[in-house]
């Protein structure tokens, strides 16, 4: 039966055998061979001719507290059927994660249920445009506080986007939720984005806006209007993004929810 050799390996089975049973010097032994003498020491200590498996002896294929509560929350703010999430998950939380871990962690928490959650987000229907109407570069952004943990000294931030038409995600943790957060976040998520992000909407928080803080009002509704010098509008000015605001008191309307509704099938 042949066996299989490392790709990198220097020595065959044979040179191995010759090498373990050899009486020579490891320095001629090395000159023989061509192989330096790190290599003739090592197979004279081995018991076997054969490669050691380089696979990990174990395979974090489940979620520590921590990576729940981050997984958690992207699965309560943007509804992501289970293949989606553990598509994210996968890149941004542990790349191991099986989905039978995934299955285990949500039910555990209660949301493995997307219908179930979507009712309880609003009895009421609300009629919105589905994914195919909207063109691929309008992104929502939106933040989750994470409970804290035991270890930890303070509760951390979860800055997600997404966009509406693809469902692209990314995500960043901070130890706030300032300005300088959420500045920070919008350059990492316009350096990664795949596509040209066009529009962004987002709640009325500090971080994103001086709304309810500006003089400024519309002169038919009354209602405060931002003032545009908040550093998150200037960014969005310098990078050539659209920004916009989720109607006053009406934070269901983020989208971050229920842009979702049509989709889910779980």
């Amino acid at each position: 039966m042949t066996q299989a050799l490392h790709s990198r390996a220097r020595t065959t089975h044979l040179i191995r055998e010759e090498i373990r049973n050899s009486t020579l010097p490891q320095r001629e032994l090395a000159e023989r061979y061509n192989v330096s003498r790190l290599t003739i020491r090592k197979w004279q200590n081995r018991d076997s001719a054969e490669d050691r498996s380089h696979r990990p002896h174990t395979m974090h294929t489940t979620l520590t507290p921590a990576q729940e509560l981050v997984v958690v929350a992207l699965r309560t703010t943007l509804l992501l059927p289970t293949d989606d999430l553990l598509a994210v998950a996968r890149e941004f939380v542990n790349p191991a994660l099986s989905r039978g871990a995934l299955g285990r962690c949500l039910r555990r928490h209660g949301v493995s249920s997307l219908l179930k959650m979507a009712a309880l987000e609003d009895d009421k229907p609300v009629t919105k445009k589905s994914f195919k109407d909207y063109e691929p570069g309008f992104l929502h952004m939106d933040i989750k506080y994470l409970p804290q943990m035991p270890d930890e000294t303070e509760r951390r931030y979860l800055f997600v986007a997404i966009d509406r038409a693809t469902r692209w995600v990314f995500m960043e943790i901070y130890a706030n939720q300032s300005d300088s957060s959420s500045t920070d976040f919008l350059l990492k998520l316009k350096n990664a984005c795949p596509i040209t992000i066009v529009k962004l909407l987002t709640d009325n928080g500090s971080q994103f806006t001086d709304r309810f803080t500006s003089k400024k009002k519309d002169p038919v509704s009354g209602d405060r209007i931002p003032s545009g010098k908040h550093v998150f509008d200037v960014l969005c000015k310098q990078l050539v993004i659209e920004h916009r605001l989720i109607p006053p008191r009406h934070p269901q309307t983020n989208g971050m929810v229920e842009r979702f509704n049509g989709r889910i099938s779980e």
